[in-house]
């Protein structure tokens, strides 16, 4: 690991290759399989908070050797030992026409407890996406090409003021964390918490399940280029699936007053082509994210399809070992009528499926 030297007047600290490319791939996975719609345009995040409501807080495991690392680097970098907690973890992409102009990390008052910042890099510019260079509004590096594995470190106030540009295509994807000497802020008592309640409910209320539950489905709804009429847009979950190639298959009868908010909480299979997954997911996100461990769950989704580098082999592979059928006519005409396929998509407010139809090309919203 090379590291660049710190300023003292803008303490900073640039770890190269501090998260190796299996880490990287195992957080875009999670992020890809989990995000929801972020705190700004064309932004998508995944938090920790946010796997425990939806019953995914198996998938925090990854990040509790990085948060510590990470953690222990800035208390021997800012000479702190023992001193922070961490206030966020979060996952954060920019897709395109994201950006942020010049500002600090601490620069709201409700930000204020925010003293150090790790931005780690889990893709790399000029290969996975274009535009989102990130600058420094003084000292040196003036400006960081995001690397896959890189992680910058740096105080959170008015001494490391910092600005990423637009991207302009693909999807720029970070694990970001913040970190506090008030330990008010701890995000892990909060999160304790969090689990508390959840295992509570689940004792009290229902069987024990490690299947996702979505959250609202507000959460999942992307108008691109902030759309003045907010019903044109799309589900990222139907999206994610999309870009990967697949298109989703609902056994029952359509009936186009439905609600696809709620077809997107039924059980769903998944088909490439002419041919169709034996398997069926209980929702959406189900069909997203990868069986809970191997000892768990018998199947590969599709995102595990697309993580592993080999998702035509590996439906390939599933097709041959008979546990993907070719569909029949009247098969596929039920995957016309829910999302057409992967290259255009309905592009309509999940209220009714009746109404208005709008198609827009994946690739030119820019998350492809």
């Amino acid at each position: 690991m090379a590291d660049i030297e710190m300023e003292e007047d803008h303490p900073r600290l640039i770890l190269h290759n501090f998260l190796t490319e299996d880490e990287c791939k195992e957080l875009e996975f999670i992020h890809k399989s989990c995000s929801t719609i972020g705190y700004r345009p064309n932004v998508f995040s995944t938090t920790l908070s946010h796997l425990i409501a939806t019953n995914s807080a198996h998938l925090i495991i990854p990040f509790l050797p990085i948060r510590d690392r990470l953690k222990e680097k800035v208390e021997e970098t800012f000479g702190c030992e023992y001193e922070l907690v961490t206030e966020f973890t979060g996952l954060i992409s920019w897709s395109r026409g994201a950006s942020i102009g010049w500002h600090s990390d601490d620069n709201r008052p409700y930000l204020k407890q925010r003293d150090f910042t790790a931005v780690c890099y889990l893709n790399s510019y000029g290969k996975d996406f274009e535009g989102g260079l990130f600058h420094f509004q003084d000292g040196e590096p003036k400006t960081i090409a995001p690397m896959v594995g890189d992680a910058v470190i740096y105080t959170a106030d008015g001494r490391n003021t910092h600005s990423v540009d637009e991207v302009t295509s693909g999807e720029r994807l970070t694990l970001t964390l913040w970190f506090s000497r008030d330990s008010s802020h701890d995000e892990d008592a909060k999160l304790i918490l969090l689990l508390e309640e959840n295992v509570l409910h689940k004792s009290n209320n229902v069987p024990w399940s490690l299947l996702p539950l979505p959250a609202s489905d507000n959460m999942y709804w992307f108008s691109p280029h902030q759309a003045s009429n907010q019903d044109i847009g799309f589900d990222i979950r139907l999206g994610r699936l999309h870009a990967l190639g697949f298109d989703v298959y609902y056994s029952r009868d359509m009936n186009f007053g439905s609600d696809l908010s709620e077809l997107l909480m039924e059980p769903m299979q998944l088909a490439r082509r002419d041919q169709l997954l034996d398997h069926k997911f209980v929702n959406v996100l189900h069909s997203l994210q990868i069986g809970e461990y191997v000892n768990l769950y018998d199947e590969q989704v599709a995102q595990f399809y697309f993580w592993e580098g080999c998702k035509s082999q590996a439906f390939t592979n599933e097709v041959q070992s008979g546990k993907a059928v070719r569909l029949s006519r009247s098969q596929s005409e039920k995957i016309t009528q829910v999302g057409v396929n992967r290259d255009i998509m309905l592009c309509v407010r999940p209220v009714q499926l009746g109404g208005v139809f709008y198609k827009i090309s994946w690739t030119a919203i820019g998350i492809v």
